[in-house]
């Protein structure tokens, strides 16, 4: 028996299921992030992802540095001085600094791309200079359909409603020399197609070749005012060839200066690693003597004998481990700044603070080295100790030529001066003389011959080549600001900022001439106290002698003897000091006068130009002729450059070696004597080994 079906229940649950449909579960809304959302966001720190451009880091740090508890047996390398430089002029792609420049602002470091990213200035460079006077290419191609209805029906060629189909071609050839002048080549195509009953043809071309030549005869006119302001024409803004050169030339002395600089740095660097080395061996000396001293009163104190009372074991143990503290910090050293150029002068007063470690480590970061690498450098060169004379009035001369900073101010100079003739160019007039020369040519198709034998505007380039239509014009052009404040602007900062580096260029040679005078001074002062010292470590070695001998036979207290050891200690490590500032004394002076390169053998170049635009330049040369100045506004471009100044002169700055006669007691030797037990000059430093000074045997 079926159930009875209620067809009103039916009808509703087919309603609503036609009323909600079928569609997709709707997304939950969007919900904003909060403040503290965005706060850890912006907060976030990312890494770009760089093209890596060297793969050395992994060897670099393949090696652990040394400290005073490593164990490894070392290999001692014997450097020379020349080598040092070798090594960090071949490796230094960007010029070296002590005190982390290259981290703290890497925009100033000077590298070897510097002197060509300035000339290569797309903005102020050379090319960019010389890119104003190339010539240029411009072209055009439009078409266009026109459909409109005219009022009058004269502008519409007889008709109100005018259908038109034009185009149009242009091409155009500028130049613009040297002398300011402007050549333009144009061509012109113009086609004209419509539906005016009053035209001679449905369809027609127009064609035109023109010519124009403008020379300023006054303001922007002249080889000297476009070589030196461009051109922009704007007062103020001068882009040049010759500004563009000089401005070249004037990174080129920076680039110079940053290498001199690495090289007074790499040679104090390389003295402060000798005097580490003497001083590590004096120290050592002494800890070694105080070491048997200590042993022999410590047998007495346990053998409980005379001289071997407790207050006498202590002071001589307390005079070991004294010492002993000395050469663990001769050997370590600590993280203070070493000698390094304008430190208390110029090229570097010399530091004296010690440590073989932190100065091999800075002599290596000097010369592009890793900071370890197993092996252990060691001076292999000794100080010079002859007597040196300098010819005061010869340095001084030379010092004022040959200084790169007097050379860049110069430079400087020079630049300011160009700007100066080219900002009194703009106290003239803008005259101008211009010159248009026009062939047009008319026809019913632009290159196709009718065969009707109509010839007469049968095509626009027959007719153009026919002569029949020319025009010319020739005029004269004059603009000038009444009153010219801008260009009277233009000279009179010109003046002042001539002014200011001609006064900036005398303090300058003020500086360098005390910078010479103190240079010398204290390279006199060096060779003197160097004498002095020799004499003092010999007289501290027959002191220790004798107060040994004295103790021996119980005529000398132990407190003179312990004395003795420490003089003979701190003589030895003031000589060797004394040595290393001579050294130092000697590379300052030249330094001062502008011959540290040559006194460390480097010469710069400057790479050439390619072959073919010698030849090219030659070539031009010889076709200008003489031909007779035409000179409005200016002279011919005036000298820049006396040339290339010779970095190694024939005479050489060192006169010979003379004894001054204020340095000549009776006892003064000509050269200093090598002491007893020091290696000669030509052999390397000896120190005792790492092992023994760091951990010696009780």
């Amino acid at each position: 028996m079926q159930t009875p079906r209620n067809p009103g229940l039916v009808l509703l649950v087919g309603w609503l299921i036609a009323a909600e449909g079928c569609r997709l579960r709707e997304p939950p809304p969007f919900t904003a992030c909060s403040d503290e959302c965005y706060a850890a966001v912006a907060a976030q720190v990312e890494y770009p992802e760089a093209t890596a451009c060297s793969a050395s880091e992994d060897s670099w740090a393949a090696v652990e540095p040394l400290t005073l508890t490593s164990l490894e047996k070392l290999e001692y390398w014997d450097l020379s001085l020349h080598e040092a430089v070798h090594s960090a002029l071949a490796e230094s792609q960007v010029i070296r600094e002590l005190g982390g420049a290259v981290l703290q602002t890497p925009a100033q470091v000077e590298t070897h791309w510097d002197p060509a990213v300035v000339e290569t200035d797309p903005r102020f460079g050379l090319d960019a200079a010389l890119s104003a006077f190339d010539a240029q290419l411009t072209a055009s191609v439009f078409g266009e359909k026109n459909d409109r209805a005219l009022n009058n029906e004269f502008f519409g060629g007889g008709t109100r409603l005018l259908q038109q189909d034009a185009a149009v071609v242009q091409a155009q050839l500028a130049k613009r020399a040297a002398t300011g002048s402007q050549f333009a080549l144009r061509h012109y195509i113009d086609y004209d197609s419509n539906n005016a009953p009053s035209n001679l043809f449905f369809s027609a071309w127009n064609t035109n070749v023109e010519a124009e030549m403008r020379h300023p005869l006054l303001q922007g006119g002249g080889t000297t005012f476009n070589r030196i302001a461009g051109a922009s024409g704007i007062p103020g803004l001068y882009n040049g060839v010759l500004v563009a050169r000089v401005n070249t030339d004037i990174e080129l002395t920076d680039f110079e200066a940053a290498v001199r600089d690495l090289v007074s740095n790499v040679e104090n660097a390389y003295w402060d690693l000798y005097f580490a080395y003497r001083d590590l061996d004096a120290k050592i000396a002494a800890r070694n003597a105080s070491l048997e001293t200590w042993r022999r009163i410590h047998a007495l104190y346990k053998a409980s004998r005379r001289g071997g009372e407790a207050e006498k074991e202590a002071q001589a143990r307390e005079q070991y481990y004294r010492f002993q503290e000395e050469v663990q910090n001769a050997l370590s050293g600590r993280l203070v700044d070493g000698t390094s150029v304008n430190n208390g002068s110029s090229g570097g007063t010399f530091r004296a603070v010690g440590g073989v470690h932190v100065a091999e480590r800075r002599l290596r970061m000097l010369i592009g080295l890793p900071p370890s690498d197993g092996r252990l450098m060691r001076p292999a060169d000794e100080p010079v100790t002859a007597p040196i004379v300098f010819d005061w009035p010869q340095i001084s001369r030379e010092s004022l030529v040959r200084r790169v900073e007097l050379r860049r101010q110069r430079w400087v100079v020079r630049r300011y001066e160009l700007e100066h003739v080219a900002s009194r160019n703009f106290l003239l007039p803008q005259l101008d003389a211009v010159g248009r020369y026009r062939w047009r040519g008319f026809g019913d198709d632009l290159l196709h011959s009718d065969s009707t034998g109509r010839a007469r505007f049968d095509n626009a380039y027959a007719d153009l080549t026919s002569g029949d239509f020319q025009e010319w014009q020739l005029g004269m052009e004059l603009s000038a600001p009444l009153g010219f404040r801008r260009g009277a602007a233009a000279v009179r900062n010109a003046e002042l900022n001539l002014t200011r580096s001609r006064a900036i260029l005398r303090e300058q040679e003020h500086l360098v001439l005390h910078d010479v005078a103190s240079a010398v001074a204290e390279f006199d002062r060096a060779l003197v106290v160097a004498q002095t010292t020799a004499r003092r470590l010999e007289a501290a070695r027959q002191q220790l002698a004798a107060v040994e001998a004295a103790y021996d036979a119980d005529k000398a207290p132990l407190d003179l003897m312990l004395e003795a050891q420490r003089r003979l200690a701190d003589a030895e490590s003031r000589h060797y000091q004394s040595l290393a500032e001579y050294a130092i004394a000697v590379k300052n002076v030249h330094y001062a006068k502008g011959t540290l390169l040559d006194y460390d053998g480097v010469v710069l170049s400057e790479s050439g130009r390619p072959a073919k635009a010698y030849a090219d330049a030659a070539e031009r040369e010889s076709l200008r002729g003489k031909p007779r100045p035409l000179n409005y506004a200016s002279s011919r471009a005036p000298v820049v450059s006396r040339g290339p100044y010779d970095q190694q002169p024939l005479d050489r700055e060192l006169l010979p070696i003379v004894q001054p006669d204020g340095l000549k007691p009776a006892d003064a030797p000509q050269e200093l004597p090598p002491l007893p037990g020091e290696p000669a000059l030509s052999t390397p430093v000896q120190p005792t080994s790492v092992d023994a000074a760091a951990r010696p045997d009780r």
